[in-house]
């Protein structure tokens, strides 16, 4: 069954966005890049993103998009995932390019047009620092 592990806004300002969610709410810091900051509460993320170009976005919204960019699901079987999503009125949307470290976010879009992504459990671990997903 898979399960909703991240949500992911675009902001202006990284570091702002996310001292106000940690003094808020308590989230913890699990990782930072050039891009990302990914805040934890231990069973879910909130990655806060500034992409630097259109390309890195990933869609027309761009990289001056601010708000809800998409929300993540994990589930081991991509294969059957990707089945249910299309008999369910879902779309392929894109996938990003696989790290050393293996394969990455597989995108879709619902029926309305929202992003959202695929991960298995050993990304989430990784990428999200979630354990026992």
């Amino acid at each position: 069954m898979p399960k909703l592990r991240h949500i992911a806004i675009t902001v202006p300002d990284m570091e702002a966005a996310a001292t106000f969610y940690e003094k808020t709410f308590g989230l913890q810091r699990s990782m930072k890049s050039e891009i990302a900051i990914l805040l934890t509460d231990g069973v879910i993320s909130l990655a806060i993103l500034k992409f630097k170009t259109d390309q890195q976005a990933g869609d027309e919204r761009g990289k001056d998009f601010h708000g809800l960019h998409h929300i993540g699901f994990v589930d081991d079987d991509l294969a059957g995932m990707t089945k249910t999503i299309e008999a369910n009125g879902g779309s392929y949307h894109m996938r990003l390019p696989d790290t050393e470290d293996g394969a990455t976010e597989v995108k879709f879009r619902d029926p309305a047009g929202v992003v959202f992504d695929i991960v298995d459990n050993g990304y989430a671990s990784r990428a999200w620092g979630l354990k026992g997903v």
